[in-house]
């Protein structure tokens, strides 16, 4: 006989609840408590959570039990109460769904030992197979209705779990989701496809993504998995990254941006649809009427793909340019900039073919990140000799805070000057979140501000512990700037303090609104902030692509007005994108002094034609 749940999937997509930790915090429960003990010491709030999910339309309902695992709870010193914490959890789910007499299903939440398992930790898959064999027995003893694995940052743990849930029940429904990076990847870099596959073969039912930035993003995920596989699919994404205010966390995507992603993810192959962190009661009532309508689910555009720039690169004659950025800035002149990102391999061939489109189109700079996302590339350091020595550009390398303690940034920027790099942009750096290194933490010896001040003590012949160089610097020293933060005095305040420690420019945070720059401007006027301003600009591909920029890119805001008109521009959307982007610059020549295009999907052409209209202007 077939079990309810896997009948119920086959008839229509089931609508999962959202965060209960979200909830939790939002309703006083600190930090630094283990949010599974609250089933017994706060077992009314837990049963107030659910039963809110419930009436907001959740058709299935998770247990408060995703670290009830033994080596989690270790940390706790709960060990020796998993199997009490993991039944109390079942039983306040199944008493909500009493309460409200709404008809749901009690999924038994699940999550990793969160030790870094890929990174040689002190649990191994043995041990943590253990762990999830227990805590599934427990679940399974206590009558959920299935499991459901969540945030798996592996596949290799995850494997264990569905092996381990099976030996514990060898009929109980089983989904299986693992988290991905912003690039698609799982911490330890596998890929959508083979994960799907590879879960399912070892005993998932269902198999999806969760925990990651926003729908679109875990749309992207689910696409790559449906077009690999016929595994039944399952999604539950956060509601943007969190952002904090004035200590307080908040999340920027809302139920409106739930629902309008719903049909696409529905249309996708999901039978099973929630959220994850940062989503509330709120975003699944949305969630819920979008699943009700009756309009049919419109498939979006496929995502742009990074175009192949062929070209020969320059000719020798391409020397470096006698007037340095400094020089250009100094002068008054109108700058452009763009930015190629290193390789994440040993080929630097397509970085070169795009920096070479853009060196015949007039660049100024490029812009070479440091490891963007914090995934493991060529050092920034290494392209930009490479790009100075193949095809004479002048670069601004970007050096985070992020991997490096004090003495190596001082050593990396010693080399560097000596290979001739000048322009620094300092920055903090994503935090590292995986990529095959999942117990990475960040270094952060200094700030931002403190970069910059260590550049200008090499500048003046002294490094960071007042030791004489033999021979003083010359960095250049940039510093960002975001004039959409949602506290802009309390940006502007960072703003000044970079100033005052040394820096020499200000690169922005793309921009979409000439009233929100001009802002942004008269703040900086006010405070006598009188260095030159670069505006960063990325061109927009489409209406998805709008989307994505604006719910699930951190510090970044695409205006209502501006995310309609690529909605309206459909299919030319990449001109549209174009169009909005020369505007904006038009809008702001005269209050900045320069530009930073950030080409999209690698979309060097797009910048490259930008570049030489923005140069003929000027």
């Amino acid at each position: 006989m077939t079990h309810p749940f896997l009948a119920a999937i086959e008839r229509r997509v089931l609508l999962s609840d959202g965060a209960m930790g979200t909830v939790l915090r939002d309703r006083g429960v600190p930090a630094s408590v283990c949010l599974d003990e609250q089933n017994i010491s706060n077992g009314e709030l837990i049963l107030a959570v659910h039963k809110e999910y419930l009436t907001a339309g959740a058709e299935i309902i998770e247990t408060n039990t995703f670290g009830a695992n033994r080596v989690r709870l270790r940390s706790f010193d709960l060990a020796k109460q998993a199997a009490e914490i993991n039944a109390r959890g079942v039983a306040l789910a199944r008493e909500a769904t009493r309460d409200c007499g709404h008809q749901a299903f009690v999924a038994g939440a699940m999550g990793p030992v969160g030790v870094g398992l890929a990174s040689g930790g002190d649990v191994t898959l043995k041990q943590a197979h253990r762990a999830f064999a227990e805590q599934a027995q427990a679940l399974i003893e206590s009558g959920v209705d299935l499991i459901m694995l969540e945030t798996f940052p592996s596949l290799a743990e995850a494997r264990e779990a569905v092996l381990a849930v099976r030996e514990a029940g060898k009929d109980i429904p089983l989904i299986a989701q693992l988290t991905f990076q912003r690039d698609g990847r799982t911490w330890t870099g596998e890929e959508p496809a083979p994960v799907a596959r590879e879960l399912h073969s070892c005993g998932a039912d269902i198999v999806g993504v969760n925990c990651l930035p926003g729908p679109q993003a875990a749309l992207e995920v689910i696409e790559e998995m449906a077009q690999a596989t016929k595994v039944k699919l399952s999604v539950q994404a956060n509601a943007g990254h969190p952002r904090v205010v004035e200590r307080e966390v908040s999340y920027p995507v809302t139920p409106h941006v739930f629902a309008e992603y719903t049909p696409r993810l529905v249309a996708a192959g999901c039978i099973v649809i929630g959220g994850c962190c940062g989503t509330k009661p709120e975003h699944i009532a949305a969630m819920r009427d979008a699943l009700r309508s009756e309009a049919p689910a419109e498939t979006p555009p496929a995502p742009e793909k990074a175009a192949v720039v062929d070209i020969a690169l320059p000719a020798e004659e391409l020397d470096t340019e006698d007037v340095t950025l400094r020089e250009k800035l100094a002068a008054g002149r109108f700058v452009i900039t763009a930015e190629i990102d290193p390789p994440r391999g040993l080929n630097p061939r397509r970085a070169l073919q795009g920096a070479a489109r853009l060196r015949l189109a007039g660049i100024d700079a490029v812009n070479v990140g440091d490891s963007p996302m914090a995934r493991v590339r060529m050092s920034a350091f290494a392209l930009a000799v490479l790009l100075r020595q193949q095809l004479g550009l002048e670069t601004i390398v970007h050096v985070t805070t992020r991997d490096r303690n004090v003495m190596a940034l001082q050593s990396d920027l010693i080399g560097a000057h000596v290979l001739g790099q000048r322009n620094v942009l300092c920055l903090k750096g994503d935090a590292p979140t995986g990529s095959g290194y999942a117990r990475a933490i960040g270094v952060w010896d200094v700030t931002p501000v403190g970069l910059m001040r260590i550049l200008k003590g090499l500048n003046e012949g002294i490094d960071w512990a007042g030791n004489a160089m033999a021979q003083p610097t010359s960095f250049f020293v940039g510093a960002a700037a975001n004039p959409t933060a949602t506290s802009l005095e309390a940006e502007m305040k960072l703003l000044r303090r970079k100033v005052q420690a040394g820096a020499d420019f200000i690169m922005t945070q793309t921009m979409y609104d000439i009233e929100t720059l001009e802002r942004f401007l008269e703040k900086a006027s006010r405070l006598r902030i009188n260095v030159p301003i670069i505006m960063g600009v990325l061109p927009l591909h489409s209406e998805r692509h709008a989307d994505f920029i604006h719910n699930e890119l951190p510090g970044v805001v695409v205006p209502d007005a501006v995310r309609q008109r690529m909605r309206e521009a459909g299919e030319n959307g990449l001109a549209e994108g174009a169009a909005i982007a020369r505007e904006i610059v038009a809008a702001a020549r005269g209050g900045v002094q320069g530009v930073y295009l950030i080409p999209a999907f690698n979309r060097y052409d797009v910048a490259a034609e930008l570049v030489e209209e923005l140069q003929s202007q000027s």
